[in-house]
């Protein structure tokens, strides 16, 4: 008994002083506060906003938008720049492949949700989708009226176009389709691009297209599922050590809000570990299903005191102002 009982005592100080080191070694209370705003990270640039209830995945959010505060659409040169203008750090977009083999910037697979045409952009030239109009499909009101139907001709821009436009703008990429073609096809075009332009470039998609393109350009920062597992993963298990998986370094994470809780030393401690890493962490709302972002000041209010990593957002006019004061 006497033994059993020394081998208890011993089993419990060596547990406690356990506890005490993962709570030094990740505790955001006894690290020096981070001196930094938020990186706010604008989705689609300035965008209008849709109804998120009962959505999915071939929902056509045009048809659900709220009552236009601006005169934006999407993944266009004017909401880029208008993002950029209120304050956005990132400006996030989306690109298709085109039947000539160029990247158009826009949204949806299909063109009918948005657009006077029927088909995927992979079935017209970029020359022909230059011709469409953008807005066509955009109602707030059930199809009553149709507010920006004509006021979208000819603005669906190429990547070519948005690079030339803004050679110093930190982007993010998305890669809609899963296809990994497109993740060799981008990866011969970002190749071209001088070394300083691609440090603030980095592009997320499936996880076929980002592992075709990871490989052709092996120091590219890029995220998928896939990445974002073998960082995160391992990092939940072993990251009260202190460890840095090799995953995670050099790249970028989006990380829903609801699993923050997981992450060892959240906020300032993990961040702190990611800067060091090189890589780059942006948060998403709620459990990051159908790019949820922190459209509104009191969202703001749920990320930690002083937080100062990434922020996605899909009302930058909103949320911009707040960090971003004179």
């Amino acid at each position: 008994m006497k033994k059993f009982m020394k081998i208890l005592k011993r089993l419990i100080i060596v547990l406690l002083v356990l506890g005490v080191f993962m709570f030094l070694n990740n505790t955001s209370l006894l690290t020096k506060e981070r001196d930094a705003e938020p990186l706010l990270l604008a989705h689609r640039g300035m965008a209008q906003t849709f109804h998120m209830e009962g959505i999915t995945g071939e929902t056509c959010t045009a048809e659900r938008i709220y009552e236009p505060e601006h005169s934006f659409l999407e993944n266009t040169i004017p909401s880029m720049d208008a993002a950029f203008e209120e304050g956005a750090d990132i400006v996030e977009l989306d690109i298709q492949l085109t039947k000539d083999g160029q990247f158009a910037v826009f949204h949806d697979w299909g063109l009918e949700c948005r657009t006077n045409a029927k088909g995927n952009t992979r079935d017209y030239t970029m020359e022909e989708l230059k011709k469409l109009d953008i807005g066509y499909g955009y109602t707030a009101d059930q199809g009553k009226t149709y507010p920006f139907r004509g006021k979208g001709i000819g603005m669906m821009p190429s990547l070519d176009e948005v690079m030339k436009e803004f050679p110093e703008g930190d982007l993010l990429i998305h890669i809609k389709s899963n296809d990994p073609e497109e993740g060799v096809m981008l990866a011969e075009y970002l190749s071209m691009l001088p070394a300083e332009r691609l440090e603030k470039i980095a592009v997320y998609g499936g996880d076929r297209p980002i592992a075709a393109l990871k490989e052709e350009m092996p120091g590219m920062r890029v995220m998928s599922k896939a990445t974002l597992k073998e960082c995160l993963l391992p990092y939940i298990g072993a990251g009260w050590t202190g460890y840095m998986p090799n995953a995670c370094k050099n790249t970028q994470v989006h990380i829903p809000e609801s699993y923050t809780k997981l992450l060892w030393g959240w906020p300032n401690k993990f961040l702190n570990r990611m800067d060091d890493a090189g890589t780059r962490v942006i948060v998403v709302a709620g459990d990051g299903s159908w790019s949820e972002g922190f459209d509104r000041p009191e969202d703001l209010e749920r990320l930690p005191d002083g937080y100062s990593g990434g922020i996605w957002t899909n009302r930058i006019e909103l949320i911009a102002p707040i960090y971003k004061k004179e």
